[in-house]
């Protein structure tokens, strides 16, 4: 059995990002909209599914999500376009910005 990771547009028109097992998300995000468990979409429903993608490994699954939890917005708004060209373009490190130690 794999795993979906997910992406959903909440009703506030923020962004949540989770992961399920199973061959059918349709459960997960009815689950997400009945408010059937307490934490981030519970007050921003109704939520939409905007994005997902099936892993066969759940480690691929869970490195998947924890990469798009860190992407800002814009690229995450590039994924859900499938703009590819865009999410390469943001993920490239911005001229004059350095990392600090």
């Amino acid at each position: 059995m794999g795993v979906f990771v997910y992406m959903l547009r909440c009703a506030d028109n923020s962004f949540y990002v989770g992961s399920a097992t199973g061959n059918d998300l349709s459960p997960r995000i009815d689950q997400h909209n009945a408010g059937a468990y307490p934490g981030y979409t519970f007050s921003r429903r109704p939520v939409v599914l905007v994005w997902s993608e099936y892993f066969d490994r759940a480690t691929d699954a869970i490195a998947a999500e924890r990469k798009i939890k860190g992407w800002s917005r814009a690229k995450r708004e590039a994924l859900i376009r499938s703009d590819w060209t865009e999410v390469s373009r943001l993920s490239r490190r911005r001229a004059g910005v350095t990392k600090r130690d």
